[in-house]
Formats: structure tokens, sequence, C-alpha cells
């Protein structure tokens, strides 16, 4: 726990949130300025695995669900969106609702199920669960099957290509992280989260004063795969195109790597373990294939001796981001 007075605390975690947004935000004239329409697209991707990270972090981090099936949600928000645009339906007004119907019914079905489990039995059957969403797309012979779908635009805004400029699409993405980074930070300082935190601390102290913290983890549960599927419908867009490697247990353990090397417990450092992970798969993979042999041990030293992850580098995101 931090020693720091709340509002010391509240105000240093603004400074955080609003060095990260800026830097995202001042990219896209950066960019322009040198000449480099990749650094765009390329944090195009940052943002949208911010957005699948932070959905991570808010049952990782806040409530100890150790979700190793999470990229289903990615994958599933992803096919919604390819899928009504194979048949004609390219509109946000119809591809966003069905995505995250189809996300929050498929987690809340199996949040209710895992959740009767507790440690590796919950990490197995969720692994399960992701498992079956990756060999069920695997087996789509009609939308690609393991080639994937290739999507032949961006989706409409009541019939607008608006998404199709790059810079349009890229404040979207920006805005989509901004609000679900928000909503995160509202649950987590409720009544709602804090029932959460003390589900994570003492299950058996909330049950002695009459709280049964199974709703609320199921909630927080299909919240986080909701905001995840978003993610997923925002990737398909920004590749448009789409693969069942999305929702594969590897994706999976990608994303609880980026929450714990951004610091567990911090939702700001979800965003930074995001762009950190992917900068530096990106510059270590253009000196060997075998990248990840270097990243291994860099992720057991700030794991180790960081204290809290990347995030405590930065002014405010120690705790609580």
């Amino acid at each position: 726990m931090s020693t720091q007075p709340a509002p010391a605390r509240l105000s240093r975690e603004l400074i955080g949130a609003l060095i990260v947004f800026a830097l995202f935000a001042g990219l896209p004239i950066l960019a322009d300025a040198m000449g480099d329409t990749f650094i765009v697209f390329f944090t195009i991707r940052i943002m949208v695995f911010a957005i699948a990270a932070v959905s991570l972090s808010l049952i990782l981090g806040y409530g100890a669900m150790v979700s190793f099936g999470h990229a289903a949600y990615l994958g599933l928000g992803a096919y919604s969106v390819a899928i009504l645009a194979e048949h004609g339906i390219w509109d946000v007004t119809v591809s966003l609702p069905v995505t995250l119907a189809v996300c929050g019914l498929f987690a809340f079905v199996t949040g209710a199920i895992s959740l009767k489990t507790r440690g590796v039995y919950f990490i197995m059957i969720t692994l399960a669960f992701g498992q079956m969403a990756y060999y069920t797309a695997t087996s789509l012979s009609a939308y690609g099957g393991d080639d994937g779908l290739t999507m032949w635009g961006r989706t409409e805004i009541l019939g607008s290509t608006a998404l199709g400029d790059r810079t349009v699409f890229y404040y979207v993405v920006l805005g989509c992280l901004l609000t679900c980074y928000l909503l995160a930070r509202m649950i987590v300082a409720s009544r709602f989260g804090r029932v959460l935190q003390g589900a994570k601390q003492s299950e058996m102290r909330l049950r002695a004063i009459g709280i049964d913290p199974y709703a609320y983890r199921l909630v927080a549960y299909v919240i986080a795969g909701m905001m995840a599927g978003l993610a997923g419908a925002l990737l398909a867009n920004a590749a448009e195109f789409v693969s069942p490697a999305y929702m594969s247990w590897h994706r999976s353990g990608e994303l609880i790597v980026m929450v714990v090397l951004g610091g567990l417990g911090s939702l700001l450092g979800a965003i930074v373990g995001a762009a950190s992970f992917l900068v530096l798969e990106e510059v270590l993979s253009h000196f060997t294939e075998h990248w990840r042999l270097i990243f291994g041990p860099f992720l057991v030293l700030v794991v180790l001796f960081g204290r809290g992850g990347l995030i405590s580098l930065l002014p405010g995101g120690r705790k609580n981001g």
C-alpha cells in the first residue's frame, strides 16, 4: 500500500495519465513532420492492445483473476466485425452493439462457470474456453478457417467512410482507449471496485460481513470481456484482416506479460506495459528472430527489482493509476 495521502497520490496519478495521453495525442503531428506513416500505424496497434491490457488489468490486478483465455474476446470482437462486413453490414451502429453483445454473452457464460473455481483451476478452465474459441475459429471454413478473413475496408459511421482516413481512425482509437481507461478507473474507485479488491485480499472477511463476491467478480469479468472485444473490433479495422491467431493462448500470455511488465494493480501500468512490450518486440526482432530470449530475462529483472513494474518510473503511476 502507498503511504502517500490520497489527494497527493491522485494528483500524481493524474500527472502520469496526462503525460501518457498527451504523448499519444501529439504523435501524429510528430509523424507528419518526420514523414513517417509507420509510426502512426504502429501506435494504433499499441493503443488497441493497451485497451485489451487495461481490460485484463481490471480483473487480474484488482480481482486476482488470472485469465489465460482473455485473448478469446479479442478474437471474438475481431470476427464479429469481419463476419458482419462479409455479409455487407459495415455500420458501427450495428457492428459495435453486436460485438459487445457477443463478447458479453461469452464472458457471462464462461465466467459463470470459471468463477466457481480458484487458483490454477481457474487458469486452466479459462485456457480451455479460450482454446475452444480458437479451434472454433479455425473450423470456420466459410470465413477463411486457418487462413483468416480479409476485410475490404473499415467500419462505417452512419454511412460515412471517415475511418478510412488514417488520422481520424488514430484519434478514434485514442478516444476508445481514454474511455476504457476512465471507465475502469471509475469502477476501481467505486464501492463495486472496493468489494472486488476486498475479495482479492480476503474473501472470507467479505463473506463474514454478508457480502458474496461471486456476482461482483462475474460483472467485472463481463465488463473486461466486452472491453477486450472492443479492442478486437478496432484491431480488425486497423489490420483489415482477422485470424484465429488473435485468440490463441500465446496471445493471452502476451496480454498477461503486458500487465505484469507495466505493473500489477495499475491501469495506467497496463497501457505502459502494452507499449513497452510491443516496442521491445519491434526493436529486438530486428536483431534476432529469437528476441524472446532477450526479453525473458528483462521481464524477470523487472518483476524482481522493478517494485511495481515500469509504471513506477512515471510520475504518479505507482498504484491505482
